[in-house]
């Protein structure tokens, strides 16, 4: 199941301007040893900081230090030219799509893994339903091929709470380390990421009560809070200087780095706008729902750590001033906290199975076909066509590539829904 819903996501291909800020510094740390993305400047679209006469990404260095390795390979196996090189990979579509995967992409199929995993956990039978919720039916599903960094960070930082979980209930201090450590990595890939950091290591404290164990997960933060010191300074002159301190637009240096008080109007766009949170993706209502389930289960401190996170990146992207943060397929700054909304769903499908299975079905159709149509979806019609796929790269038409993405969906779908059979019963042959 979690193969499909890789193979229906993965497959999507939207380009951007990120790609020229992210891997322009993946690029240049490989090709000149230097951080400075000169050369690409005209290419980022306005992504680019820019200090002491030079051009540097204006994003968290995550996704474009991991994207080191593998493109290190490919210009050492010659898959990467002179030309090429020079010109940005992100002009060869087929390569530019083996990066995503290799990074943002292999973090959004551990994210789905994770809230599997963990959902199967809590409630039986329900693991493949919420991965394939989470995977397919919301704004993970659109961002998961693309170099965005909140689908990767958002994973990071689950997988960081989630180790914490598991050290303090099996008192294991290296699985402390090693939550602090990812949660640390989450904001290495996207600086409000702090937020989350901050939430589980209140967790840890209060759940612990040992300054011990609060200075094991902070220990694991520190090499990632160390790397990115060391890389504003080399960048920007000082360890404390972020990068939004020198983009060009001015309501982005405004406030905390463009996020000021919360607007009730921002916050109504998020949610109800024709791109919003609940219009496109009704299932995170009821998972929201599933979390009070939750902590009526006995997990109250973990059905904390995950109703704070979803709150306090609701407040920030209402906060920022491009609540939508420009061209996206919806309010993209809330996308961490998906994965930690998510574990809402496994008591939700125990306790209301049909109208959890119904709204999840409903959120896989919206986010499937907007993903994989412009301009044509159930919510907007219109007479737009097919978006690309890495198969309508490959050659095929687009209205095929897209029907193969549908196809994988779908089949993800039936699985998750086969296997939730014990709670509530779906019209398959023999069921």
């Amino acid at each position: 199941m979690l193969l499909l819903v890789a193979l229906a996501a993965l497959a999507l291909y939207s380009s951007n301007t990120q790609d020229a800020t992210r891997f322009g510094l993946a690029e240049s740390v490989v090709l000149d040893g230097s951080l400075r993305i000169d050369r690409w400047q005209e290419q980022t679209g306005g992504d680019y900081a820019f200090r002491a006469g030079h051009y540097y990404t204006d994003k968290a260095p995550g996704v474009s230090m991991m994207a080191v390795p593998p493109f290190a390979l490919l210009r050492a196996s010659g898959a990467v030219g002179d030309g090429l090189a020079r010109q940005g990979i992100w002009h060869e579509d087929s390569l530019a799509w083996s990066l995503r995967i290799l990074t943002v992409g292999a973090l959004f199929v551990l994210g789905a893994f994770l809230v599997g995993r963990v959902a199967e956990g809590l409630v039986e039978a329900t693991g493949g339903a919420a991965a394939a919720t989470f995977g397919l039916g919301t704004l993970a599903l659109p961002l998961a091929s693309t170099t965005f960094s909140h689908v990767a960070a958002g994973a990071l930082a689950f997988a960081g709470f989630l180790l914490a979980w598991a050290a303090l209930e099996r008192r294991r201090s290296a699985l402390l380390a090693a939550g602090g450590f990812c949660a640390g990595l989450a904001v290495f890939f996207e600086y409000p990421l702090a937020l989350a950091a901050l939430i589980v290591t209140v967790y840890v404290a209060v759940r612990s009560r040992r300054p011990g164990a609060v200075a094991l997960f902070l220990g694991g933060i520190a090499p990632s809070v160390a790397g990115l010191a060391a890389y504003n300074a080399a960048a920007f002159g000082s360890p404390l200087r972020f990068s939004y301190s020198y983009v060009p637009a001015e309501e982005q240096r405004q406030g905390l780095f463009g996020i000021g008080t919360p607007g009730g109007r921002s916050l109504v766009r998020i949610l109800f706008s024709e791109h919003g949170l609940v219009t496109e993706t009704p299932v995170l209502v009821i998972a929201a729902a599933g979390l009070v389930l939750l902590w009526r289960a006995g997990r109250r401190a973990e059905a904390t750590v995950c109703g704070a996170t979803t709150i306090a990146f609701l407040l920030y992207n209402a906060g920022y001033y491009l609540p939508f943060g420009g061209a996206s397929p919806g309010p993209r700054f809330f996308v961490p906290a998906l994965p930690f909304l998510a574990l809402g769903l496994p008591h939700a499908f125990r306790r209301l199975p049909v109208l959890t299975s119904a709204l999840a079905l409903l959120s896989i159709a919206l986010m499937t076909f907007d993903s994989a149509t412009s301009g044509v979806s159930l919510l907007h019609p219109g007479l737009g066509g097919f978006e690309p796929t890495i198969w309508s790269v490959a050659g095929l038409p687009r209205a095929l590539g897209a029907a193969l993405v549908f196809a994988a969906a779908l089949g993800a779908t039936v699985l998750a829904a086969r296997r939730l059979r014990p709670l509530v019963t779906f019209p398959f042959p023999g069921s």
